[in-house]
């Protein structure tokens, strides 16, 4: 029997998800929307916890996670207890069939299992194998525990966050587990591609350190060049200006108007063009110097801006310069923009049915599926062991007696 095939570029591809939480499911995610096949593989005893997570949902069978379903939709869910013998020859047999295997347990768990990539490799010559752990397979630090924030402090980005002068500020967001499911996946399509060409699997090695260090912009090149060492500047840049926050009528907005092109039609939007000619600010260079935009810049934009809404603010100049409204989420998903890009699309979970972010990635020929579902614990057993992997109906039922699924 052949497993349900997706729809798009990765069509026919098969992943065997042994991730939980978000490193890891939403690399697999991204996959699926792509097309491929990605079973998911949860322990009976313990299931991916995510799926206590709020918000949820009124499902056919209780209270569903919105926030599991968010990150595996059009997964195929699978049961197995990996710490037993037959669910290990199980995963064995999976991995056999399968084109990639993505796992983000603590560096050495899989390995004590018998499931690292040595181990499974004579299974499976062109498996790639992709590992994302929050410090890496290799170095002193590798064996330590991880969350998003271990990765968020030690990479560097907290440090650059929040107000100037006040103590940093964790970035509000999960970026260390995005970050590192955004890695995992380029380098797990890149591996597969070599495999395909030359039937060479590899062992892919990604960590949310590595991943938030690469989102410093210009904070390390700083330090190694100049011997600066960055530090939270709020809602300022470092060098360039205007570019930031500033308070209208109704909240703030996005003003980054810092280059004469765009300096000279903020100036002519908001009915002050003499501007342009001021001796003082007529230049780039000039309306940088930190003491300069603080004097005579700054106040101008202050002024232009509170005299307007949002809104007013985007119809009379969010087509011409950069000048955008600083959206809550409730505005971001009522962005009409946004929709028509189809960035929010219904995901079932249970039988329910939550509102949930699509897919950024737009292909012309063989656009990403978003719209779909989020897979019951168990939910595919039968699909895939029974009809898959052809278990016969007497050792199905058995490893349903003994826990094993």
């Amino acid at each position: 029997m052949q497993l349900p095939l997706g729809e798009g570029p990765l069509r026919g591809m098969v992943v065997i998800d042994v991730t939980r939480v978000v490193a890891g499911p939403y690399c697999t995610m991204m996959l699926a929307d792509l097309g491929a096949t990605v079973i998911k593989v949860e322990n009976p005893a313990e299931p991916d916890y995510v799926r206590t997570f709020p918000p949820f949902v009124q499902g056919d069978t209780g209270k569903a996670s919105a926030f599991f379903a968010q990150y595996n939709r059009h997964k195929l869910g699978v049961s197995l207890d990996l710490k037993s013998a037959q669910g290990r020859a199980l995963l064995r047999e999976l991995v056999g069939k399968a084109d990639l295997l993505v796992e983000n347990f603590r560096p050495g768990t899989m390995e004590r299992m018998g499931l690292g990539y040595e181990a499974l490799k004579p299974c499976n010559p062109r498996l790639v194998y992709v590992s994302i752990s929050g410090f890496g397979q290799t170095g002193p630090n590798s064996r330590r525990p991880a969350y998003d924030n271990s990765a968020q402090a030690t990479g560097g980005l907290w440090s650059l966050n929040g107000e100037k002068g006040a103590p940093p500020l964790r970035v509000g967001t999960i970026i260390g587990d995005l970050s590192a499911s955004f890695y995992a996946a380029i380098a797990a399509l890149s591996a597969v591609i070599h495999a395909r060409q030359t039937g060479e699997g590899q062992w892919v090695d990604v960590a949310q350190q590595d991943a938030v260090v690469t989102l410093t912009e210009h904070a390390i090149v700083n330090y190694t060049v100049d011997g600066v060492v960055g530090e939270p500047l709020g809602n300022d840049h470092p060098f360039v200006r205007p570019y930031g926050q500033y308070a209208c009528k109704d909240g703030f907005v996005f003003f980054g108007a810092y280059t004469d092109k765009f300096w000279r039609e903020a100036c002519r939007i908001f009915g002050e063009p003499s501007l342009v000619a001021d001796p003082e600010i007529d230049t780039m260079e000039k309306r940088f110097d930190p003491a300069t935009y603080a004097r005579r810049v700054q106040p101008i934009v202050q002024g232009w801006c509170a005299r307007h809404t949002k809104a007013e603010l985007e119809a009379m100049a969010g087509d011409t310069i950069p000048m955008t409204p600083i959206k809550t989420i409730a505005e971001v998903v009522a962005d009409p923009h946004l929709k028509a890009r189809d960035m929010f699309v219904p995901t079932q979970v249970d039988g329910a049915q939550v509102q949930a972010f699509g897919s950024p990635m737009k292909l012309s020929a063989t656009p990403a599926r978003a719209v779909g579902s989020a897979p019951g614990f168990g939910e595919h057993n039968e699909v895939v062991l029974k009809g898959w992997l052809r278990v016969a109906e007497a050792d199905y039922d058995r490893y349903v007696a003994e826990g094993v699924i």
